[in-house]
């Protein structure tokens, strides 16, 4: 069977691209025949950048912290620099920082949490919008968890949760600019262990029992009781990315084993 070219001539933005689902996404959508621009603020970046290449992908990369609107500002500009335009924006940027009860957050984790998984998909659909609106034509892939429904890390479930209610809104109001909107709320995945920790410090004995929590919780709360793979993260990603989903839009697409989130 000849391989799908889903992508080809397509223009596409994926952001925290350096490891884990973002690097899947990269890879799969270049091997595709896409136009990739990696987004990440760390290195590690131009890493997945030479791999893409040396397979005949064609890709550049972008160095940049979009937990601003500036970093936001400047991704989007330079995608527009070096493509022309843009057809494709997967927000991937997330991920909880800390896990224990709520009451155990302060006030400044809390805000690198919302800082984290909320605002580099706020800040980059803000970022887009005229380009896309410009060209009467776009997609946006919002990655969002079923997390939304969990437990030990309330401030990144309220993120998601705001990620959902902005990808549904989105939809809504651009559909009449040709802009589609969707989310992909992923289930725990298996990877392989982070190079750069979200959090730096070693979890002490209680953080690793609660963790333990949020493992157990989202295996018992899937219908398959597993863990999901990095690859089936990203065929739900590519289905809402590729023209495939035409007809689909302001809708959060469940990847959880069945787990609704």
């Amino acid at each position: 069977m000849p391989k799908k070219l889903r992508f080809k001539n397509k223009v596409v933005v994926v952001t925290g691209a350096a490891q884990g689902i973002g690097e899947g996404v990269t890879q799969a959508i270049a091997s595709e025949g896409g136009q990739v621009v990696l987004a990440d603020r760390s290195d590690l970046v131009k890493e997945v950048a030479k791999k893409i290449k040396a397979q005949k992908g064609d890709c550049e990369y972008c160095l940049c912290d979009l937990e601003t609107y500036a970093g936001a500002k400047k991704l989007i500009s330079f995608a527009i620099k070096k493509y022309g335009r843009i057809d494709i924006l997967i927000n991937n940027v997330g991920g909880t920082i800390w896990a224990k009860p709520f009451e155990e957050y302060t006030e400044d984790q809390i805000i690198a949490e919302i800082n984290r998984s909320l605002f580099p998909t706020l800040w980059c659909c803000r970022a887009v919008l005229p380009q896309m609106i410009k060209q009467q034509s776009g997609n946006i892939v919002n990655i969002s968890s079923i997390a939304t429904r969990g437990i030990y890390r309330i401030p990144y479930s309220a993120s998601k949760g705001g990620v959902n209610a902005m990808t549904a809104s989105l939809a809504f109001e651009h559909s009449k600019d040709g802009i589609r909107v969707n989310a992909v709320a992923t289930g725990g995945t298996e990877a392989p262990p982070r190079k750069i920790p979200r959090n730096k410090n070693p979890m002490s004995k209680q953080e690793q029992i609660w963790y333990q929590g949020i493992i157990d919780q989202t295996i018992e709360s899937s219908l398959m009781h597993r863990y999901g793979s990095i690859e089936e993260q990203v065929n739900a990603i590519l289905f809402l990315a590729s023209d495939e989903s035409s007809y689909i839009t302001g809708t959060v697409l469940p990847v959880g084993g069945g787990d609704q989130g």
